[in-house]
């Protein structure tokens, strides 16, 4: 099973949506056969398993996740297995797709195999962080990206953040964009710096969704993420539909979402991320967006950048909170996990 999770994370930067499953098949105590899926639409890691060995009869198959058993792009995989003799099949967790949600076991079961479930299980659990979330929350999970300086500083007063981090710690960023289904900023940081928002990395990897929250829609025309490969969403409150047309026009998807307090809905944004079947979620943001995120306890890891490095009590800081009068007001977070990157410190925190 330990090798069949390090086959599946080499699906890391290319399921999405789907999640990433590694499969091997053993025999008289030899792997006999190995597999992952590579890409949504292509085959599934039993299937691709299955594909390197012509006789599995008897052979027990390890498998990160429940085999499906229900049609989509592809057929089941249960069926395969069933099809091609395996006797035995051992899955690391069950599949939170209700879809499948213990049906694929099941149907194995009742074709006379062996089935056992659970093996592993926190390992695989880790995979697909994502994908669970959005299955059993239906909304994906959130990480935000953070740069600071040593005095908890994103820029100086007037706007210049370029660079507070490192060369390294940027490019451990463009990993973690490039692991993620889409990445969201606010409509200031666009006006701002007229970000690309897209993974700059050397191997191949499904580029993310890029979303922008815009709530009286305000996105330049020629704003260059437009212009890019891929979908480039607009989420707004606005009914101005001479703008909408325009963003269209020039290479945007716009979306009108319910809004509270005159500002976009953020419940209602995560929600309509799941639907587009976004499983992993970066926010890469100013401190209004990060702030309202904050508040509303929507996101499911911190990951914070520190730079040894002063930029004075002038400099902008993390998060907008207004309100916040005492210490029985402050926000508490987990540190989870802390690695030096260059030399820059990475700290990743969850909610309490």
């Amino acid at each position: 099973m330990a090798r069949a999770i390090h086959l599946a994370k080499k699906g890391r930067y290319s399921t999405d949506p789907n999640p990433r499953v590694g499969c091997i098949l053993v025999r008289d105590g030899a792997i006999i056969a190995e597999g992952w899926h590579v890409k949504a639409g292509e085959g599934h890691a039993e299937v691709e398993a299955l594909k390197q060995v012509q006789d599995v009869q008897g052979a027990t198959a390890y498998v990160s996740l429940e085999p499906c058993s229900h049609h989509g792009r592809t057929p089941p995989c249960c069926d395969a297995l069933i099809k091609a003799g395996v006797s035995r099949v051992v899955a690391a967790m069950q599949d939170p797709n209700p879809e499948v949600a213990g049906r694929g076991l099941e149907r194995l079961k009742a074709a006379g195999l062996e089935v056992s479930c659970g093996v592993l299980e926190a390992d695989a659990m880790a995979l697909n962080p994502g994908f669970i979330k959005r299955m059993t929350r239906q909304r994906p999970l959130v990480r935000s990206k953070l740069a600071m300086s040593l005095d908890g500083r994103t820029a100086m007063a007037s706007g210049e953040s370029k660079w507070i981090t490192s060369a390294q710690s940027r490019a451990d960023v463009h990993e973690l964009r490039a692991r993620s289904s889409a990445i969201l900023t606010g409509i200031n940081t666009v006006m701002a710096d007229d970000p690309a928002l897209n993974a700059r990395v050397d191997f191949n990897a499904v580029q993310p969704l890029r979303v922008v929250l815009d709530t009286q829609l305000q996105m330049p025309v020629n704003a260059q993420m437009g212009g890019l490969p891929g979908r480039s969403l607009i989420l707004t409150t606005s009914a101005n539909e001479h703008r909408m047309k325009r963003l269209q026009q020039a290479g945007f998807e716009v979306h009108r979402l319910p809004e509270r307090q005159g500002r976009l809905d953020l419940h209602e944004v995560m929600a309509f991320l799941a639907g587009q079947q976004i499983n992993e979620l970066l926010v890469e943001a100013g401190s209004t967006l990060n702030g309202a995120l904050l508040t509303e306890n929507l996101v499911d890891e911190w990951i914070i950048y520190m730079a040894p490095c002063i930029l004075g009590d002038q400099g902008r800081g993390l998060f907008k909170l207004p309100g916040m009068h005492g210490m029985s007001d402050k926000k508490a977070l987990k540190l989870s996990d802390v690695r030096q990157v260059g030399p820059d410190l990475k700290l990743t925190l969850t909610p309490n």
